[in-house]
């Protein structure tokens, strides 16, 4: 009994090291398991996108996605957007920017843009005017933390001093992003991009009803599908240029600045993109994070 009780004690003088260990083994198994999915993911890209001759048009956007703080590879497409068409006044606005480090625009701040945020949650307002506390304070970036309605958001632009025709426009609320995009009248954004429901198919022109008080609850209640935005795009003056290749974000580009820099024809049977969430989940580098910098000239 003696030896049975010193044994029990020698066991459980060990256990903090052995736990310490399987800490250590389990950590060490999930960083190998991070590792291991963002290779699958960059051979996943280079085979069905880069090596993929759908997208060997130039014109084509898809072939130029690189992620900075987006997504996926909107950040890339964004850029050869304005590569095309130029920039103007370099002002942005962006809606449903979460804590402000994965988002359309995040990356426009880098290179000097200025721009509105209008965020809902108070948790991540609070994350932003700490990661972005010095563009805030130089006015380089301005945020608002309320709600959107198809109602209100032409007088939360007014507040915001939004200049007519903006850069850029981007829409994700998960919900009701077609209806308040239908209810800017009064703004011309040179460039829009707006979410898109994947599981519709092409030829599906689906809204969800509008519902100012809607909260997604992840599923696929959200949104329109992304022959409903091109019909709405056509509406307002605007042409369907891309998807991204990850099928979350569509791309329109106004009428007037088209010229022949993009694919044709501007429709969701040529450019939609099926539904790659996966891709969302690629690190490409460290976890995101915004700090003081210089841009060297």
């Amino acid at each position: 009994m003696k030896t049975f009780l010193k044994n029990m004690a020698a066991a459980w003088q060990a256990l903090p090291e052995i736990l310490k260990n399987l800490k250590s083994l389990n950590s060490s198994s999930s960083k190998y398991q991070d590792r291991l999915t963002e290779l699958q993911i960059d051979n996943y890209l280079l085979e069905n996108l880069h090596k993929n001759p759908k997208y060997d048009n130039p014109k084509k956007l898809n072939r130029y996605e690189f992620k900075v703080f987006s997504q996926a590879g909107e950040d890339g497409i964004i850029s050869e957007i304005f590569n095309r068409i130029g920039t103007t006044n370099k002002f942005f606005v962006e809606f449903g920017v979460g804590n402000g480090l994965e988002n359309n625009s995040a990356y426009l701040l880098v290179k000097g843009w200025q721009g509105y945020w209008i965020e809902g949650s108070d948790r991540f307002c609070q994350s932003i005017r700490q990661s972005f506390e010095d563009l805030i304070a130089n006015q380089q970036l301005t945020l608002k933390n309320t709600f959107i309605t198809g109602e209100n958001i032409e007088d939360l632009f007014r507040k915001g001093n939004v200049p007519t025709e903006l850069d850029l426009l981007s829409i994700d609320i998960d919900g009701n992003d077609y209806w308040v995009w239908q209810a800017i009248t009064n703004y011309r954004p040179r460039v829009v991009i707006l979410e898109y429901n994947a599981i519709y198919p092409p030829e599906s022109s689906w809204v969800m009803q509008y519902n100012p008080s809607h909260q997604w609850k992840y599923n696929s209640h959200m949104g329109s599908s992304l022959k409903a935005l091109e019909k709405l795009g056509h509406q307002k003056g605007y042409k369907l240029v891309a998807c991204s290749f990850s099928g979350v974000n569509a791309f329109f580009v106004r009428e007037d600045l088209l010229a022949d820099h993009f694919c044709s024809p501007f429709s969701a049977e040529n450019h939609y993109e099926p539904a790659r969430y996966f891709l969302c989940s690629q690190k490409a580098g460290h976890p995101r994070a915004f700090g003081k910098f210089k841009t060297i000239e």
